[in-house]
């Protein structure tokens, strides 16, 4: 089973929410869908290294703030080390060609997109509604773990647009 953590990077243009996304370019797989930034876990690394790590190498940006950093806790004890918090959301793939589960974390990031990152391309800035009416309409493809992502993530803007709560 591999754990992965993901992704959605988010910032505000006047009253428009952009999120990032992107082109995997996986020599082993087929197609070319569209995913959030994210990858493996490695051994003993934390959730936030990893996000780190992983968006600077997809994206080129820095993350700047990752909400749900801030419910961080650690229990150090001699032994061991556990790092826990709130993400976003978490996954489990329940059925599919990759056993994994992972930590979908919303942040906000700085610098400048790269043209090609490590097994990526097409890296760009989308508005929220213009990314909901694509996957809509068909115009968008999704790789399959990140699709769910997706629609989950739309789920909730349309939950705090309806709540008028500004996130």
């Amino acid at each position: 089973m591999f754990v992965n953590v993901r992704a959605i990077i988010e910032r505000k243009r006047g009253d428009v929410t952009e999120i990032v996304i992107q082109r995997r370019v996986k020599a082993h797989e087929d197609g070319r869908p569209f995913e959030l930034p994210g990858g493996r876990i490695n051994p003993y690394e934390s959730y936030i290294s990893a996000l780190k790590r992983e968006v600077l190498e997809e994206t080129g940006l820095h993350v700047t703030k990752v909400y749900g950093e801030e419910t961080k806790m650690e229990t150090n004890e001699s032994t061991s080390n556990v790092e826990i918090m709130e993400p976003f959301a978490i996954y489990q793939t329940v059925k599919g060609p990759v056993d994994s589960l992972g930590a979908y974390f919303r942040c906000e990031a700085k610098g400048t997109l790269l043209q090609e990152g490590d097994e990526t391309d097409n890296i760009m800035w989308i508005s929220v509604n213009d990314l909901s009416s694509a996957i809509e309409e068909g115009r968008i493809d999704f790789s399959w773990v990140d699709m769910s992502g997706i629609l989950y993530y739309l789920k909730w803007c349309r939950q705090q647009t309806q709540s008028t709560i500004d996130y």
